[in-house]
């Protein structure tokens, strides 16, 4: 049976993103921190030395496609495929040793994401999506949680680096918890996209989020049947996900 390039370049990701683990996971004795949009916004010596390995291997494959990190990798696609990389989501957990963390990748195209995976070693997860082929965990298929009513749902969060921004935060995380079961704070924006495709959480929302962490977890919940959208409130992009009902129940709640 011929493998469709969808096929092929979440192979290649799938392989990457593990070998990217295998690194992270050999946590280094001593930090070398970078800081970036503020002075709580940090990068370490493993998210740039996983970032090269990620960029190494997938130029070494596939030398035409082009690159977009969140550590700096910049590459302009002479193939058509662009790769969107996310060395380490919830650089946070990683550097106090809470589980989560993620290596995430994905591949676009001029039509969207065509592959995705989110592979997280401390909780043993391996999520994978290429578009119109379902989401997997750890090779089984999944598939979010629908219907859920507002009053009954599970939601995980985050909070942005950017204290200016939190206030606003506060008062959307304030206006929902009186009308849903709880709140789940994760700490990595492509882990709990994944939970939402997998039924560990019912829905997901929060601002201020990058491509690199959209492009491969919001590809896996949406084969997984979440609907998954970002638009702009009180000047910064919010990002909602959940199965349908969920969703539009959630959009319809959010304070002006």
């Amino acid at each position: 049976m011929q493998v469709s390039i969808n096929d092929e370049l979440l192979e290649l990701a799938l392989n990457i993103a593990k070998q990217a683990g295998r690194l992270l996971v050999d946590r280094p004795a001593s930090w070398d921190l970078t800081f970036k949009s503020t002075a709580i916004d940090i990068a370490t010596q493993m998210d740039i030395a996983s970032e090269k390995l990620i960029v190494n291997a997938i130029l070494s494959a596939r030398p035409d496609d082009g690159i977009i990190g969140e550590e700096g990798a910049d590459r302009t696609s002479t193939s058509g495929y662009t790769w969107v990389i996310d060395p380490v989501d919830g650089t946070v957990n990683y550097f106090y040793g809470l589980p989560g963390w993620n290596i995430s990748i994905a591949v676009k195209d001029e039509s969207g994401t065509v592959a995705g995976v989110v592979h997280a070693p401390t909780i043993d997860s391996t999520w994978h999506a290429a578009r119109g082929g379902g989401a997997f965990l750890n090779g089984v298929a999944i598939a979010c949680n629908e219907p859920i009513e507002l009053d009954r749902a599970l939601i995980s969060t985050g909070f942005s680096y950017d204290v200016k921004d939190r206030g606003n935060q506060l008062d959307l995380i304030n206006h929902f918890l009186p009308r849903i079961r709880d709140i789940r704070r994760n700490g990595a924006a492509a882990t709990d996209l994944c939970f939402v495709a997998s039924g560990i959480v019912d829905g997901y929302l929060e601002t201020g989020l990058k491509e690199w962490d959209l492009a491969a977890g919001a590809l896996i919940a949406s084969e997984a049947g979440a609907t998954v959208t970002t638009h702009l409130w009180r000047g910064m992009e919010l990002t909602v996900a959940g199965g349908s009902q969920l969703h539009g129940q959630i959009m319809r709640e959010i304070p002006a």
